[in-house]
């Protein structure tokens, strides 16, 4: 389920109205608390694994973007340049925050209507 999510996810399937932030995953979780345990438990361990899925996904700014910089230096069998390695963390750190801005924007906004 969550192989096949993320590929819909890149294929744009889903949209941004289907992705929540942290503010419509703590909503989620309060729906899933007032249903049962069972619901609750089934749902932070499906958030759980799919924060572990996305963390090694190979973007920069997550583990997976280190891995593959690890993996050039192996095959290249010298280190990539501190400085431009920083350089596309750095990008892909401010990428990550705006998309965050903008999921915990449109999460807001749904709360409201």
């Amino acid at each position: 389920m969550i192989w096949e999510s993320l590929f819909d996810l890149v294929t744009g399937k889903y949209g941004l109205s289907q992705v929540s932030g942290p503010v419509g995953v703590t909503e989620a979780i309060g729906e899933a608390a007032q249903e049962s345990l069972p619901d609750l438990v089934y749902l932070c361990a499906v958030i759980s694994l799919n924060l572990g899925i996305v963390n090694l996904l190979p973007l920069p700014a997550l583990d997976g973007g280190r891995v593959v910089f690890l993996t050039v230096e192996a095959i290249r069998r010298k280190p990539v340049d501190p400085k431009y390695e920083g350089y596309v963390h750095f990008v892909g750190i401010i990428l990550l925050m705006a998309l965050m801005v903008v999921v915990t924007f449109k999460d807001i906004v749904t709360l409201f209507k």
